[in-house]
């Protein structure tokens, strides 16, 4: 969490790191889409190649093969705050960056006006769109590189993340969680135990506590078989009595999610100052994994390397199937009232 000062003078640019990070997170769905149009064109050419080469009719092909792919262990791709698309979007998302702007705004209602004149189902009509525009446009972009289309997407994700409203503190906890599950992805090939892996866009609530952050493991079928829930907690008290109810808050939110389903794995971020250290060590004995930034509030605007790099690990943990949620057995705190 270094900053970049000149004269005084704050120069950091925290935002691009976080979106450089989510953007990164696209390699695996990239490097996805490029086997399956290997797959298609019995071929071990670079995707810049495949799409410059093929015709209008292979392409078409190559991107039907993405939308109705029913492989497991498609890696995900995130909107410009981490949450995952489902997959037949994240495919038109996906072929809408690399060749046109604003796919949201400017592509999908023109594709609506087709789809209402021809009678052609939305989905395929999509694909049929998107294969008429690389196949025109390719010479203009000249290359389908990851690196380019790294950048491009960057600049997606950026105009994503301006037009959607949310917490940013949810925002990088949410981008570290998707990291990390991409990180593992891009070791394994897959998910793990796990068939794939949902970000929701939304705060689940569990017996009356709420939980910032959260993501869905999938078997096979589709059917969530587990979870990991992220509570952030921010506070700018420098420890006292506000950091003990703090603590006994967070004890409380554990107690629900272990008492309503003992599948879930909780990951706890607390930002704030001068934290206790007995306190935090209670934490970390209760919960799944727990990330505590030194921090105030206003102070946290990325996930550091060092916090990122531990939350890798505990999910390299959980997903290669030698990790157990904590039970509700739990250790007590002097001072705070078991729930």
């Amino acid at each position: 969490m270094s900053r970049l000062e000149l004269g005084g003078i704050d120069l950091s640019h925290s935002r691009l790191t976080e979106l450089a990070k989510l953007a990164d997170q696209a390699k695996p769905f990239y490097d996805w889409v490029t086997g399956q149009f290997q797959k298609l064109r019995q071929s071990k050419k670079n995707l810049t190649e495949l799409l410059l080469e093929s015709t209008e009719e292979e392409i078409l092909q190559g991107i039907s093969l993405c939308y109705d792919s029913t492989d497991t262990n498609i890696p995900l791709l995130t909107d410009g705050v981490g949450r995952s698309y489902q997959h037949s979007k994240a495919c038109y998302y996906f072929f809408a960056w690399i060749i046109r702007d604003a796919p949201q705004q400017r592509l999908a209602p023109l594709i609506t006006r087709i789809v209402s004149s021809t009678r052609v189902a939305s989905k395929k009509m999509q694909q049929i769109v998107l294969a008429k525009l690389i196949f025109r446009y390719r010479a203009n972009v000249g290359t389908f590189e990851w690196d380019a289309v790294r950048e491009i997407i960057i600049d997606r994700l950026e105009g994503s993340r301006r037009s959607i409203k949310g917490h940013e503190k949810e925002t990088i906890s949410r981008t570290a969680l998707v990291a990390a599950f991409q990180a593992y992805f891009k070791k394994h090939g897959n998910y793990g135990r796990f068939s794939s892996v949902e970000i929701p866009e939304s705060q689940v609530n569990i017996a009356q506590e709420t939980f910032d952050v959260s993501a869905r493991l999938l078997d096979n079928q589709g059917k969530c078989v587990a979870r990991v829930l992220m509570p952030i907690k921010t506070r700018e008290t420098e420890g006292g009595g506000h950091a003990h109810l703090f603590t006994r808050d967070l004890m409380q939110a554990l107690n629900a999610i272990r008492a309503e389903d003992g599948l879930d794995y909780l990951v706890t971020v607390i930002v704030a100052r001068n934290w206790s250290v007995r306190e935090a060590e209670s934490i970390k004995a209760y919960v799944d994994h727990a990330v505590l930034f030194d921090l105030s509030p206003n102070e946290f605007t990325e996930f550091g390397e060092v916090a990122q790099t531990g939350l890798n690990e505990f999910i390299e943990t959980l997903l290669s199937g030698d990790l157990k949620p904590k039970k509700l057995e739990l250790p007590s705190i002097n001072g705070l009232e078991e729930t």
